[in-house]
């Protein structure tokens, strides 16, 4: 190199001293010239990068610690809590029923399955399980398998905006908001519902769901097949896909992969399947898997578990019998009488002229409910549902009040966050955003 090439290369890159090692400040020059410098400063120095935790390609405040050599990664490390919201420690001071309004903002992507998870673990330690009317089962998979397809849309969205592909993008966010629009018209909310309660539902279907469920899986099945022509045999993404972010079914039993990082090793690990809740066990769906053990293969089986949920849809369509969607026991009922009104979700007028007008009974007993909730005897369980993103698992511990002593969730985003350094080590720095979107971590769930 010449001296006035390493004059300029060493400017472009000055080195300042950190915690993390020694950090090189790029503000221009050619690549190559800019390594070549700090490599001169001394063979043992390293260059550190970090990306994010403000950047477009780590979904979300996600800092990645990146030694690289030249274009290739050599150590990658992943810094979290930069969206910490105590989350699971606020669940201590609320009632057991309060507690769906905190869990549905954890992976604000899966509010549905956060909030289910939670219920079913509420539910368990009442010992009224089997005492869920089969109408509200109904709808929780319903509305789970709805939120499926809407994470997966946003996963392969984000993912196609990151690689460039802006179309994808496009298409991703169109049909996520369909899926908004059903949510919306259900629960009055699009984002953060705490629609699924302990014992059942805030409240039933509204007129016209059907109607609107049925037009959706028709244009979901015509939508669908758009990604297949954009995606799966287009050159440019195959290429920029496979044999990217490579983790082995070896790899993933040793971090604890779950989901469509673990089936896209093979292993058709579904808790749907292998530990049903809700019914599942009496749906006919089908678990993909591919051996590919890279992003690509994790691309396409996103687009398989969308179609196997609109099949589950459907069955859910035909399955819903009028019922109640609440226990009968009016101890844990609450609120059980919700109406959608102009300014959202409330108490249904009737309901609120009963107690107000005819029984003082009801009147306290609703008063002691909002205030104070029910009671959940002493005891710990766990449970856990197939969320978008692998096993959402809740352990929780009742000390017999009413409210939780302790919750701990075991967000997947968490857990798959783990296999990012094995999948980028060893790889370009330009192919540690295929990985980290091929994981599809919600930082949400990841710092709770």
């Amino acid at each position: 190199m010449s001296a006035t090439h390493a004059t300029h290369a060493t400017r472009a890159a000055e080195a300042r001293e950190t915690t993390e090692g020694t950090v090189y400040t790029v503000t221009g020059g050619d690549w190559d010239e800019i390594t070549q410098a700090a490599a001169d400063r001394a063979d043992d120095e390293k260059i550190i990068v970090n990306m994010g935790p403000q950047h477009p390609s780590t979904h979300g405040v996600l800092r990645l610690i990146l030694e690289i050599d030249g274009e290739t990664v050599t150590e990658a490390r992943a810094g979290i809590g930069y969206l910490h919201t105590g989350i699971e420690k606020n669940l201590e001071y609320r009632t057991w029923t309060q507690g769906t309004t905190f869990v549905t903002r954890m992976d604000y992507l899966t509010p549905f399955f956060n909030e289910t998870a939670y219920c079913l673990g509420v539910e368990k330690l009442l010992g009224i399980t089997d005492d869920i009317p089969d109408r509200a089962s109904v709808i929780r998979v319903l509305l789970m398998e709805l939120n499926r397809l809407s994470s997966h849309f946003v996963a392969i969205a984000t993912g196609g905006m990151e690689l460039g592909a802006t179309t994808v993008m496009i298409y991703g966010f169109r049909d996520r908001e369909h899926c908004l629009d059903v949510f919306e018209l259900i629960t009055g909310l699009r984002m953060n519902h705490a629609y699924v309660r302990p014992g059942g539902l805030a409240q039933d279907l509204p007129p016209g769901a059907i109607d609107a469920l049925r037009e959706f899986v028709k244009k979901m099945r015509k939508n669908l097949p758009e990604y297949d022509k954009l995606c799966t045999h287009n050159p440019v993404f195959r290429g920029r896909l496979k044999d990217v972010g490579y983790l082995d079914l070896a790899g993933c039993l040793a971090l604890g992969a779950t989901g469509p990082i673990l089936r896209s090793a093979g292993l058709p690990h579904d808790l749907r399947k292998t530990d049903p809740y809700c019914g599942y066990e009496t749906y006919d769906f089908e678990v993909p898997t591919t051996d590919t053990c890279d992003s690509f293969g994790r691309f396409l089986l996103r687009l398989e578990e969308m179609r196997q949920s609109l099949r589950i849809i459907e069955q859910c369509i035909e399955r819903l019998e009028p019922g109640p969607v609440m226990v009968a026991d009016k101890k844990i009922a609450w609120p059980a009488q919700l109406a959608l009104g102009p300014d959202g979700l409330g108490n249904s007028l009737d309901h609120i002229k009963n107690i107000m007008g005819t029984s003082m009974e009801a009147l306290i007993h609703h008063f002691k409910l909002v205030t104070e909730g029910f009671r959940v005897p002493a005891g710990q369980v766990y449970t856990a549902v197939e969320s978008p993103k692998g096993e959402l698992g809740v352990h929780m511990v009742s000390d017999g009040g009413t409210r939780p002593f302790r919750v701990h969730f075991r967000d997947p985003s968490f857990t798959n966050l783990q296999s990012m350094a094995a999948m980028c080590e060893g790889g370009m720095v330009a192919d540690v955003i295929v990985a980290v979107a091929s994981i599809d971590p919600v930082m949400g769930g990841v710092d709770r």
